[in-house]
């Protein structure tokens, strides 16, 4: 009488009718509303960790930038002292030049004043003793001796 295709419909009808009967296509919408709920929240805090990661991207890029411009205001600083260095070493030593130099000429010249006294001294100490012979020769007796003192010394207070 009726063919297998019909009792399979019969069937798939009973079987739909209790699945509706039984509530299961409230329980699958149900299930699909909170899986959708769950990937919508998972979108939402993907996208608010993805905003977090762009900031904190920005912010390291700033950073890095002013770390970048730090740096190179501390090597600016850095060649800026070692020219200062640099000039003062270089008046120190012109400086220590200068005051070897003026230090030198200062011994040179009190080692010329030195001999010049000396030669003085020596060309005195001469001169007395040259004058002490003529005046020994030329004079006798105890006014050649009066003479002989007073010449002496009146050459040496003079030549010293």
């Amino acid at each position: 009488m009726f063919e297998a295709e019909f009792w399979v419909a019969v069937a798939l009808v009973i079987f739909l009718a209790g699945l509706l009967y039984l509530g299961v296509h409230k329980t699958i919408a149900s299930t699909l509303d909170k899986r959708s709920s769950r990937i919508q929240s998972e979108l939402e805090e993907a996208a608010r960790l993805k905003a977090e990661a762009v900031a904190l991207l920005a912010e390291y890029k700033q950073k890095t930038a002013n770390a970048e411009k730090e740096a190179a205001d501390i090597i600016e600083s850095a060649k800026a002292d070692a020219e200062r260095l640099a000039a003062e070493a270089h008046a120190k030593l012109e400086d220590f030049v200068t005051r070897r130099t003026q230090m030198a000429e200062a011994k040179i010249a009190q080692a010329e004043a030195q001999a010049l006294a000396e030669v003085r001294s020596v060309a005195a100490e001469v001169a007395v003793g040259a004058a002490e012979k003529v005046l020994a020769h030329t004079a006798k007796g105890s006014i050649a001796a009066d003479l002989i003192s007073r010449g002496i010394d009146d050459v040496k207070k003079k030549l010293n």
